[in-house]
């Protein structure tokens, strides 16, 4: 039995590469009775006797799954936010933050489209910057002079991790990843919306080694709805709220009306962003008035 892992997947094949070499496989027959579905970026036990004649025979434990794009086992989500067309939102970046969060992937964001600022618009992000900077998260925003270092700073993230693009629609995902791995020869916004909204055909999800690590081919999830996200888990996804928490007076405080918050404390002095606290509200909102999935049937 060998182990290896999956970099692509396409019409019931997985390619599963182990040290330098590439193996054809086949899910095994009682994969479907065990309701497994291997995925790219899955760890996995293979029995082969050519490379073009693979079997597998065991999933490994995953640590994470993502469904747009379908991988397992990120390590580093890279959310592409652009500064202006379409307006760079706090709302929208907190959403996806969340997501990772709730996925244990660690976050990177990029913004794009600086060029296009005024001063004073550039010196707002540049505040914002410094906000999600002091939360934890990384921010890399390129001026017009430091383009190539800010794609230097950004592929830094890469080595021995396997990382997935996400973010706002027409933010330039592919275009970011097409100037970072011009091999991958994304197709663009551009190109695609004269073809219409036939764009998105269903295509396979490949691995590509880059910078000592693995990037997904194709871009992530534009927009974040929290189906797997239950209320009590929510706190616990803002690392700001999580500093502050042990401090509340009640254990499983939510931070909403509760006697003896402190995260609502430190939102008062300024400690924490009100923004990033109406937006904890909002979404706390949204997945308690969550319809349960069974309901939907219901007339």
């Amino acid at each position: 039995m060998t182990k290896g892992q999956i970099r692509k997947a396409l019409s019931g094949f997985y390619y599963v590469y182990v040290d330098g070499e590439t193996y054809q496989t086949r899910g095994r027959g009682n994969f479907r009775k065990r309701k497994l579905t291997p995925m790219v970026g899955d760890y996995v036990e293979f029995e082969s006797s050519s490379k073009e004649d693979g079997i597998l025979k065991e999933l490994l434990p995953r640590k994470n799954e993502l469904i747009r794009p379908t991988v397992a086992n990120v390590d580093l989500g890279v959310i592409i936010m652009s500064a202006i067309e379409p307006d760079f939102s706090t709302n929208l970046l907190d959403r996806f933050l969340v997501t990772l969060e709730h996925k244990a992937i660690e976050a990177v964001i990029y913004i794009t489209k600086t060029d296009l600022l005024t001063e004073q618009a550039l010196e707002k992000m540049v505040s914002l910057k410094k906000q999600y900077q002091a939360i934890g998260y990384p921010v890399i925003l390129p001026t017009i002079e430091g383009n190539e270092q800010s794609k230097k700073e950004l592929t830094r993230y890469f080595s021995n991790r396997l990382t997935v693009f996400i973010g706002q629609s027409g933010a330039g995902k592919s275009t970011l990843l097409n100037q970072i791995a011009p091999e991958l020869n994304l197709e663009t916004g551009k190109i695609s919306m004269s073809l219409g909204r036939g764009k998105h055909t269903t295509r396979h999800v490949e691995l590509i080694p880059l910078y000592q690590g693995l990037v997904a081919d194709t871009p992530g999830f534009s927009s974040v709805d929290f189906l797997e996200i239950e209320a009590d888990q929510l706190p616990e996804l803002f690392p700001e709220f999580v500093e502050a928490q042990d401090r509340c007076r009640f254990r499983g405080c939510m931070h909403r009306k509760e006697p003896g918050c402190q995260v609502q404390k430190e939102v008062g002095e300024g400690l924490i962003q009100e923004y990033r606290y109406q937006h904890y509200l909002q979404f706390l909102e949204e997945i308690e008035s969550r319809k349960p999935k069974y309901t939907k049937k219901e007339k």
